[in-house]
Formats: structure tokens, C-alpha cells, sequence
């Protein structure tokens, strides 16, 4: 085998189990090596097939579903030119050619002469995995399915130039790596740095999900849709009464953009300095990110505004162009202010200076969006279309004073509070 002519695709990660595979593939009839200790490897390599396929919830051909993960998780500078993208001109689609052509014979391999040597035929039960659970620690089941189908398809393809262009399609359609199998991540600091994590389960927040609010939906949409178009687009603050939709408008915009290559990244005011090490590691990629902060707010005493402030508009470095920032708060100015700010208090001497930094931060966001809370009419049109969006069975007389009663208990008007009540709703049909 010819694992150590890799080109572009090199530095797996952990990439022993390839190298072991490789080295049996190779010395499995040599008498020059103990007997046991190839029968050892074969089962210590099926033994982390095993525990990959656990772990990440693959089935049917484990050794084939093993290799498309390495496929599509090996950003170089290939599958990074065909993410969304596609098909990319120049020489490396040759380099590039040469490793598939290796990746292929791995694909091709027939593990029969190696198990009649070694004298066990139990390997043959990972090329036909049939999984009890499809439970996955790394992805969802959606993803766990398209490594599987890809695995499938690369292992049925006729010559290398076939499995590029099924791999090439793979990554112009999904992408590559983290970001192309996963729609939302968090940011994660250690001893080794800043990392962007995978967030494997994220609401299925719909649009149509949520009633109401339509013009500051449309305004959101617009926005996005600009964006992940390649147009000029702004940063956007939601803001306004709690319960009202904010959070699950940016969390349906994920959702229904991720095809057309958006990305959410979750991000809390304790790592607004982590901020630049974040758009370092996007900004170079064909995936257009925003980066979410939640019910965003700040006291007086409290300055991480001022690395935003810096990210946002105004510092040396440009923000580049496939990251903006959305932002949700109860605050339509974001920092608290005071009736000191407002009056200009004599012991400070540049009251007016004041008022303006803290309401800076704001006015560099491009588009604001107000969500209220809904009046009494509007509240029973959510109920209403909640209700009938269940098959909720109850008169609407009564639905709409039971509904009365529990917003008076549980928060008032809001699209939350209705949200609440039909699930209290649904849980006592239960």
C-alpha cells in the first residue's frame, strides 16, 4: 500500500489505525513477522473500528465509513477550494487525483486472502456492521447518514476520477471538516488555545414556527438573505421584550440557511476577547458565518463592550466580509445608563462624552429590529395557531380563557408564554 505518498490529504489526526491497516495490507502473508502478533493488530484494528462506529454512529461497511470520514474531515487546500464552491481549475485537481487514487485502492482492498492467512474470518463482521443504535457522541443522525451513503457511493465508484468527482460533489453540497457537517458551534478556550466546538444538537426552529412578528421577520430575512448571497449586509441587534422571539428567529435562520453555506457561532460576553483569535479561524473560509450573542448586556462597571466596539467597526483590521454579528437583548441601548447620564451631573465633566460612548456600541449595529410584546388580540392569535398547529381538540372559548388564566401566572403576553401553555396543554392529553 501507498499510505506514505499522500500529498494534499495528509495529517489525519489519528491516523494509526490507517497506517496499521495499511501495514497489514502489506505484510499479512510475510512469514517474517510473528504470526500472533499480525492476528493481535487485525483485532486491535477491529477493535477501533468498532469503537469509531460507536462513537459516531456508523453502520454497513465500517472500514468504508472510516475512510469517508477521513475524506471529508481533511481540510487541505483541495476540499477548502471546493467547499461550496465546487469544482476548482488548475493543478491541483492532478495532485489531488493522486491521492484519490490511493484512497481508492484502500477502498478496493479484499480482506479474504488476509483473513484465510491469519486464520480468522471475524473480521468480515465490520465490513457488514449492522448497528442496534445509531446514537452518535460526534454527529447528529443526519450527518451519520451522509458519511454512510458517501462511503457507499465512493466504494461503488468505477476509477479515481469517478470517486474525485463524487468526493468533489460531497464538499461543494456539505462542505468540508467541522463546518461543513455541522451547523452551530460554541467557542472553547484551553491551555492550547481557542477552539470553535461542534454544537451537535441544535433546535429545529422553523420560520414558520413562529407566528407573529412578521415585519421584523421579513427584516431579519432580508438581511440574511443578502448575506449568504454575497451582498452587502449589516450587523443586526434584536431586540425587545422578553419572550417575544428573538433567540429563536436567529436559531431559525440557521436552520434555514445552512444549505446555502451559513454558520452560527455561539458567543458569550466573558469571550468577547477571544473574538479576533474566532474570525482568524473563518475568515479565510467559503462558509459565511455569524457570529450569535445572546440577551447581550452590560452594567456599568463592565468593559467587554470594548472588544466588540473594536470588532465590529474600528479597529486596524478589517472585519472580512463572510462574518457579521446578530445580537439579542432586552436593552435597546445595551449598556446600562443612568439619570446621571442623562442629566449631565456637574462632577463629571464631559457628561455628554458619556452618553456617547455607551450608546456607540449600538449605533454599529446596521439594522435593529424591535420585537414587542403582543396585545391581547395578537396573544390569542398565537394560541389559536399554536393550537390547531398540535390538534389541540378543545372549544376556542375555553382555549382562549384557559389561555388567559396561565399568561396572568406565567409571564404575561409574550409568544413564549403562549408556547408554554400549549405544551402544559399537550403534556396533561398525555
Amino acid at each position: 500500500m501507498r499510505e506514505n505518498e499522500f500529498i494534499v490529504y495528509k495529517e489525519f489526526g489519528d491516523e494509526t489505525l490507517l497506517y496499521d491497516m495499511a501495514w497489514l495490507m502489506t505484510n499479512y502473508n510475510d512469514e517474517y513477522y510473528n504470526q500472533e502478533d499480525k492476528r493481535s493488530l487485525l483485532f486491535d484494528s477491529m477493535h477501533r473500528l468498532l469503537e469509531i462506529a460507536g462513537n459516531h454512529g456508523f453502520y454497513g461497511n465500517l472500514w468504508h465509513c472510516y475512510l469517508a470520514n477521513l475524506l471529508v474531515n481533511n481540510e487541505n487546500s483541495y476540499s477548502m477550494a471546493c467547499e461550496i464552491k465546487g469544482e476548482v481549475q488548475g493543478t491541483i485537481n492532478q495532485v489531488a487525483l493522486n491521492d484519490i487514487v490511493i484512497f481508492k485502492e484502500f477502498f478496493d482492498y479484499d480482506f479474504t486472502a488476509m483473513m484465510k492467512a491469519l486464520d480468522t474470518d471475524v473480521f468480515s463482521l465490520v465490513l457488514s456492521y449492522d448497528s442496534s443504535e445509531r446514537e452518535s457522541k460526534v454527529y447528529n443522525a443526519r450527518i451519520c447518514k451522509r458519511i454512510c451513503d458517501l462511503a457507499v457511493r465512493l466504494a461503488k465508484s468505477h476509477s479515481p476520477e469517478e470517486m474525485k468527482s463524487t468526493l468533489t460533489e460531497f464538499y461543494k453540497e456539505y462542505g468540508v471538516g467541522k463546518f461543513g457537517l455541522h451547523k452551530s458551534f460554541r467557542v472553547v478556550r484551553d491551555e492550547d488555545g481557542v477552539h470553535i466546538v461542534p454544537i451537535l444538537n441544535i433546535a429545529h426552529v422553523h420560520l414558520d414556527d413562529l407566528v407573529g412578528y412578521e415585519m421584523a421577520k421579513k427584516k431579519l430575512i432580508d438581511n440574511t438573505e443578502a448575506f449568504v448571497g454575497g451582498r452587502k449586509a449589516n450587523n443586526c441587534l434584536l431586540f425587545g421584550d422578553a419572550g417575544t422571539g428573538k433567540s429563536s428567529s436567529i436559531k431559525a435562520i440557521a436552520n434555514e440557511y445552512y444549505g446555502k453555506g451559513l454558520r452560527i457561532i455561539e458567543v458569550y460576553k466573558h469571550q468577547f476577547q477571544d473574538l479576533h483569535d474566532v474570525i482568524a479561524q473563518v475568515k479565510n473560509r467559503n462558509y459565511k458565518f455569524i457570529i450569535y450573542m445572546d440577551d447581550l448586556s452590560f452594567e456599568e462597571f463592565e468593559i467587554e463592550y470594548k472588544y466588540l466596539k473594536a470588532v465590529i467597526e474600528g479597529g486596524l483590521e478589517k472585519k472580512p466580509e463572510n462574518v457579521l454579528i446578530y445580537a439579542t437583548s432586552n436593552r435597546r441601548h445595551l449598556i446600562k445608563e443612568t439619570f446621571a447620564d442623562k442629566e449631565g451631573r456637574r462632577d463629571q465633566l464631559h457628561a455628554s462624552d458619556t452618553v456617547q460612548e455607551k450608546l456607540s456600541l449600538v449605533y454599529r449595529f446596521g439594522v435593529t429590529i424591535f420585537f414587542c410584546s403582543p396585545d391581547k388580540k395578537e396573544f390569542q392569535e398565537i394560541v389559536r395557531t399554536l393550537a390547531k398547529r398540535h390538534k389541540i381538540e378543545m372549544p376556542e372559548e375555553e382555549l382562549l380563557l384557559e389561555a388567559n388564566r396561565w399568561e396572568l401566572s406565567h409571564g404575561g403576553l409574550s409568544g413564549r408564554t403562549a408556547q408554554q401553555f400549549v405544551d402544559y396543554l399537550l403534556g396533561k392529553a398525555m
